[in-house]
């Protein structure tokens, strides 16, 4: 593992905090590489670790009695996971998975508490970066619940993009499907209208996206509420 200072800063909410308050964080911080599939945290078990991903993507997901876990928020480089212990809360509510594997800033619960209290900048951009997130799990829940299959996976594919600052990546139909909570020939059909209007490029799990104004005009108009909340929170 790599100590936080031997790295620069992928993480957007960090960065975003003043240099000096940067500086005051980096002994706290460990470099840590997330596999694919990794779960880190289980719903309603205490959290001990705080996570800043760099290039790692990771799902938040709820588990309904009798089916599969349905994925109700996206966390990459624009965010953390554990906020639930800046609002006094140990224990997560939801699980987390990886579904890109990379690299992330480690922190401990215990030194987090400290850290948040100490310092008013962290306080800020956690409490926004909670917010958005608020606004992103609830508008996942209405387009899981409203819009069309297609609509859905083109709004997943741009969220994907943002977090990972890549228009190529490795996601299989069957995370597909049990992310946006439905069946593997649903998300097939849609991933093949999508190719047929050369918005992506999909073979064996490697997907390109060809055209970012395209796949924005198929997707959602969810994807630019999410999108348009973080960047005015950013400034």
């Amino acid at each position: 593992m790599q100590v936080a200072d031997q790295v620069p800063v992928a993480n957007s909410l960090l960065a975003a905090l003043p240099d000096k308050e940067y500086q005051l964080l980096r002994p706290r911080l460990e470099q840590v590489a997330l596999s694919f599939g990794e779960e880190l945290y289980h719903p309603g078990e205490p959290i001990t670790q705080v996570y800043f991903p760099s290039d790692v993507l990771v799902s938040l997901l709820v588990q309904a009695e009798g089916h599969q876990a349905l994925e109700v928020g996206l966390v990459g480089r624009e965010g953390m996971l554990g906020t639930p212990l800046a609002l006094g809360v140990n224990a997560s509510p939801v699980g987390t998975v990886v579904q890109v594997a990379g690299e992330a800033l480690r922190m401990s619960a215990a030194d987090f508490h400290k850290e948040f209290q100490r310092s008013m900048p962290l306080r800020r951009e956690v409490y926004w970066y909670i917010y958005e997130l608020m606004i992103q799990t609830t508008q996942t829940a209405a387009c899981n619940r409203f819009h069309l299959i297609e609509a859905r996976l083109a709004r997943w594919l741009l969220m994907t993009r943002d977090r990972l600052r890549s228009n190529r990546f490795h996601l299989t139909q069957e995370l597909l499907a049990n992310m946006l909570g439905v069946r593997r020939v649903g998300v097939t059909k849609a991933a093949g209208t999508l190719r047929q209007r050369n918005l992506i490029s999909y073979n064996r799990g490697e997907i390109t996206i060809l055209d970012d104004d395209g796949l924005e005009a198929a997707a959602c108009q969810c994807y630019q509420i999410v999108r348009g909340m973080h960047n005015v929170a950013r400034g």
